[in-house]
């Protein structure tokens, strides 16, 4: 799958750029919100819907899998309808999904979910293929735009759910709804980029093969897995942990978006370090280790809790923007970077969602948090040994079929 030549836009004028840029970063701050919104009421979720631990566990679980799940359609409906109006399904298939979610009955709290999840999904895999082949002179600038928006979205959703729901007297369904209103700001944004595109700027039926049995490829792919693990199993459960130590719910939960905040810089530098050199096997060292550092402390002594959440949300943010900016710089054009994207996100979203059950799983099983958290340490060097290896200046091979 490819931007096919002769039908790929013309580069952006500066003017167009800039208004695409923006619509860029609306749309990837509505790539984490649904999610990370819901970890300050899970305890009222699970409280009024009668949720077991394992139910919750599966609530939280369930928009990381069909990340997975989803991913590999993405690039197939890029083709039939363009990037641009794929992006725009995406836009409103998570207002639809915020709106089931809140709904009421408990099955559609998991359809809706499902619903987010699989927007969410798509807007995973295209946006970098968007970046690629419209930003192909400043990949490391738009991945940093791109990524710092993830992060600022999350740590928008941790941050201020909770406290609008306490403020207007809303139940989690109506804290959640809310952001809706924020999918559709981007999706008004996001209407004159796909009026500008005319006919759709469809991807090319050329394919790409060769890349399940690339060594690179799979490196890739296990660094975007493991990172995605340890955010989402941070984010699903950091708020109950602090709760157990003693920390006020609230109070959890702006320590979330402390640790989201904070991830904006690292989002935002990492893919410009990434790519000043033509490796990122130290970057990819570093990340790991303050990632590594950040865990630690939320297991030490009272007290360096909030210092341990600011390296940890800033180590795990930077981590994605590398893995993002991997799928651009080891793949050697557009259509081996969609492929690669696809790959490294459906293989690692599925991975990642096995994150926030098993650490609630263990957490059960044990009583207590430092196990979980001995576990996502002893990944953390897996990934950094995949990051050192596919931070190497090598790329997939090509194998066009």
């Amino acid at each position: 799958m490819s931007v096919n030549a002769a039908a790929r836009p013309a580069r952006p004028v500066p003017a167009a750029a800039w208004w695409i840029g923006v619509a860029i970063v609306l749309v990837a701050a509505n790539l984490r919100p649904a999610v990370v919104g819901v970890a300050p009421m899970l305890s009222q979720i699970q409280a009024e819907e009668r949720l077991s631990a394992t139910a919750a566990g599966i609530l939280t679980a369930l928009p990381v899998l069909c990340f997975g799940l989803i991913a590999p359609l993405a690039p197939p409906l890029a083709r039939r309808i363009g990037i641009e109006r794929a992006l725009l399904t995406a836009l409103g298939l998570l207002i639809v999904g915020f709106l089931v979610r809140s709904s009421g009955p408990l099955a559609a709290l998991y359809a809706g979910t499902v619903l987010l999840g699989s927007a969410i999904a798509i807007g995973n895999v295209l946006l970098p293929s968007l970046i690629k082949r419209d930003f192909a002179h400043r990949t490391g600038m738009m991945t940093g735009l791109y990524t710092m928006a993830i992060a600022g979205g999350g740590a928008l959703a941790a941050g201020v759910t909770m406290p609008v729901a306490q403020a207007a007297g809303l139940g989690w369904n109506g804290a959640l709804a809310i952001w809706a209103l924020f999918a559709l700001v981007a999706l008004l944004c996001w209407l004159p980029h796909v009026r500008r595109a005319g006919r759709p700027a469809r991807l090319s039926s050329q394919r790409v093969g060769g890349l399940w049995r690339d060594a690179i490829a799979w490196q890739v792919t296990i660094y975007m897995g493991l990172q995605s693990l340890g955010y989402f199993a941070v984010t699903a459960w950091l708020p109950a942990m602090l709760v157990e130590r003693g920390y006020d719910p609230v109070v959890a939960g702006w320590l979330l978006s402390l640790s989201t905040v904070a991830g904006i810089a690292g989002a935002t530098m990492a893919p410009v370090l990434a790519m000043r050199g033509r490796r990122q096997r130290g970057l990819a060292f570093g990340i790991t280790t303050v990632a590594a550092v950040g865990l630690v402390g939320v297991v030490a002594p009272l007290g360096v809790e909030p210092v341990a959440v600011i390296l940890l949300g800033a180590a795990q943010s930077a981590a994605l923007g590398l893995a993002l900016t991997l799928v651009a710089v080891r793949a050697p054009d557009a259509m081996h970077a969609a492929q690669l994207s696809g790959m490294s996100q459906s293989v690692g979203y599925v991975l990642a969602a096995a994150g926030p059950f098993a650490v609630g799983a263990l957490r059960d099983v044990t009583g207590g948090w430092t196990v979980p958290l001995l576990l996502l340490i002893a990944l953390l060097a897996v990934q950094g040994t995949a990051g050192m290896l596919a931070g190497r200046d090598k790329q997939v091979r090509r194998r066009p079929v």
